[in-house]
């Protein structure tokens, strides 16, 4: 029986990457000549011929039809923070009244969306609606739901770059260019080309449909903005890596499948700390296959979720009192002929080229850690960083033991004794061996060394991991051309090498903590160390603009001015408007909700006074609880009448900062005070009377 029902089944290798138009299925469908050009392209980012393109076009377009395409996309990442596709269908008339299926080298090439209504921070006004998007040749293209994608990057009709791929794209070659500089220096002379590679481990939560769609602040803001503490929360810490549920299992079964057929190599899956929360991590890519796969993930999971009768929430923060959901960005970087330059190799040698790679990078978030902090910052981002849960918004870096006595000892002269009981004095040619697994994993640390990568945990959940490694890219770019400009003409490579190592971690070992991160003694550490404490985002995003950082930007031409304030301008604006969505939900759910089940409670208890009265029964209970309940209605009305006048107060302010600092620091204290008196009443209201799911429902009923 079980032969018959398995009859026709696939195994996982059989349809692993069955809707990519992968290097397979380009090397069985394209001629050898341009399987090879696009090979190029794709692994030394060499420019592709036009007439390359047009062979590649049908080729694509007959496999897509095969799938059941019938149109074609050009995917792109705008500002929005989601991703954006218009579709086109194959068709074109013939003369007979009839259609063909056709897709040409310039279409696959160049789209021209409309791009007046995406963000533009005042690069573009309305009525300039034009915008190209343009094929990205190294992510791969697929098929889903009919169509066929194509990764593409978004400018505007005058070039202004209007998406976060373009500018990843551009990092990549230039850290690329600045490590075989590196390299070279070091005598390899295979690599021709380096990438940073991401891992990006995705936090979120499931939740029944039917009792999500009651909750009007998670249908409208992905976060609940009322909710009383449920009597269980995460204290047991029974639900991290416990038995998943079956109803989960089979989600999580399916999400593997669907996301194994787009070729997506989902690896890892657990229930995470706090009730509903689980986490999905997948095997490594390259930084912008990464970035595009976890767009492509986020939705996914979101639409799998729903054939479930589950709801996947990616907000940073869907509950108070439990643990909020962020992404685990796993960054490293290695050559095209084998090595991982974070890796400790197997004799001093490599160690050496190692410790210098990692030194670099040490420079670069000590140097830069104010835009590695606003790489994350969101409103969403800001409930979870410094809580006793996420990394804290002071950005340092974490070393573990080992790795910390030698740069000690490189930096002192000082003898060090390894494992194997050897001495050796800290220098290029006596370096110690590096055990392969040298650190901890310190889980309080935002940026922290993990044995062969960095671990950056600070990213939200529904963050796109785009801005953080274009800009990890570009900060480790430029100190690794500090380090080639300085070494390239030296007379004595080893001795200089020694002393830029010696020099650059004196002056930049404020950076690195390997302490408790939760710890409130840390940021009067960080504080005595010089570290920036950006505590909200409206404290973070100001520093895009600052000179130093416009300044590495416009070197590598990775992004202009412009075209940084108006990424700056674009995540105030979007931080304005979260935080005001959010209090104008309040504003609703209280008086057409809360207020009204306030007042039922209370006529009840009214009611059930006045019956006990007529009987001459004692009321005092009713009594206690018609006061309590009348006070927090009085106070609920009165507090939502407080957050809808400091709405209306936020047109005295200017546009970007300003109002993006109003909305912080009132309208959301205002928001806050609302919330208290509404879970105080929750708490003592009857739950036929709520009008809404509890947390007890939400968390615990999957």
């Amino acid at each position: 029986m079980s032969e018959t029902v398995n009859q026709g089944v696939k195994s996982v290798p059989e349809y692993f990457g069955c809707n990519v138009f992968n290097k397979e299925t380009m090397k069985e469908r394209l001629p050898k000549n341009v399987y090879k050009s696009l090979l190029k392209t794709q692994e030394l980012g060499v420019a592709l011929d036009v007439d390359v393109a047009e062979v590649i076009a049908n080729s694509m377009k007959e496999w897509a039809v095969e799938k059941g395409a019938t149109h074609y996309t050009h995917w792109f990442h705008p500002m929005t923070g989601i991703t954006a596709e218009k579709h086109d269908s194959f068709i074109s008339p013939t003369s007979d009244g009839k259609v063909i299926m056709e897709f040409s080298g310039k279409e696959l090439i160049k789209g021209e969306p409309d791009a007046s209504s995406f963000p533009s921070g005042g690069l573009r006004a309305t009525f300039e609606a034009r915008g190209y998007t343009a094929w990205d040749p190294t992510s791969p293209a697929f098929v889903k739901d009919g169509s066929l994608y194509i990764p593409t990057a978004f400018c505007s009709y005058t070039g202004e770059i209007l998406d976060k791929k373009t500018p990843l794209l551009r990092s990549m070659d230039v850290v690329s260019e600045q490590a075989i500089r590196v390299l070279r220096l070091f005598g390899n002379t295979t690599a021709t080309r380096v990438t940073t590679t991401v891992g990006p481990e995705q936090e979120y939560f499931l939740v029944d449909k039917k009792l999500y769609d009651q909750r009007r602040d998670l249908i409208l803001t992905g976060r609940t903005l009322f909710g009383a503490k449920a009597p269980k929360g995460q204290e047991l810490e029974d639900h991290y890596f416990g038995n998943i549920k079956e109803r989960v299992s089979a989600y999580m079964k399916d999400l593997d499948e669907e996301l194994w057929k787009l070729g997506i190599l989902a690896k890892t899956k657990h229930n995470e700390v706090a009730p509903a929360q689980h986490e999905l991590a997948p095997i490594f890519a390259t930084s912008n296959v990464a970035s595009d796969q976890n767009a492509l993930t986020m939705e996914i999971m979101k639409k799998t979720a729903l054939k479930h009768g589950l709801v996947c929430l990616l907000h940073e923060k869907p509950f108070a009192g439990v643990n909020g959901s962020g992404k685990h960005n796993n960054w490293s970087i290695s050559t095209n002929d084998g090595q991982n330059l974070l890796d400790p190799g197997e004799n001093p040698k490599d160690n050496i080229q190692f410790l210098t790679f990692l030194v670099a990078v040490i420079k670069a978030v000590n140097n830069y850690s104010d835009l590695l902090r606003l790489s994350v910052a969101s409103a969403g981002n800001d409930h979870r960083l410094g809580a006793n849960e996420a990394p804290p918004a002071i950005v340092s870096i974490f070393l573990g033991d080992e790795i910390q006595t030698i740069l000690d000892a490189l930096e002192t002269g000082k003898m060090i004794t390894t494992n194997k009981d050897k001495e050796f004095v800290i220098g290029v040619d006596a370096l110690p061996n590096f055990p392969k697994d040298t650190t901890d994993r310190n889980r309080t640390s935002p940026f922290a060394f993990t044995g062969n990568k960095f671990e950056f945990r600070a990213l939200g959940s529904a963050d796109s991991i785009a801005c953080t490694n274009m800009i990890l890219n570009t900060i480790v770019a430029h100190v690794l051309k500090e380090f080639a400009d300085k070494l390239e003409n030296s007379k004595d490579f080893s001795s200089d090498l020694n002393k830029l190592l010696i020099e650059t971690i004196k002056e930049n070992k404020r950076v690195i903590f390997n302490g408790n991160g939760y710890d409130e003694s840390w940021v009067e550490e960080a504080k005595r160390r010089g570290l920036p404490n950006l505590v909200s985002t409206v404290d973070a995003v100001p520093h895009y603009s600052d000179d130093k950082n416009v300044a590495i930007f416009e070197e590598f031409k990775v992004l202009t001015r412009t075209e940084i304030e108006s990424r700056q301008e674009i995540l105030l604006e979007n931080y304005s408007k979260i935080i005001n969505i959010e209090a104008l939900t309040m504003v609703d759910m209280a008086r057409k909700q809360i207020i009204p089940a306030g007042l039922e409670f209370t006529k009840s208890l009214a009611d059930a006074m006045v019956a006990k009265k007529s009987l001459g029964v004692n009321f005092d209970a009713e009594k206690a609880l018609i006061d309590k309940a009348s006070c927090l209605t009085n106070s609920i009305l009165e507090a939502t009448d407080a957050l809808d006048s400091k709405l209306l107060e936020v047109k005295n302010y200017e546009d970007g900062e300003p109002a993006a600092r109003y909305y912080r620091d009132v309208v959301f204290a205002a928001m806050q005070s609302l919330r208290a008196v509404v879970d105080e009443l929750e708490t003592i209201a009857p739950e036929k009377m709520w009008p809404f799911p509890t947390y007890a429902d939400l968390l615990f009923r999957v």
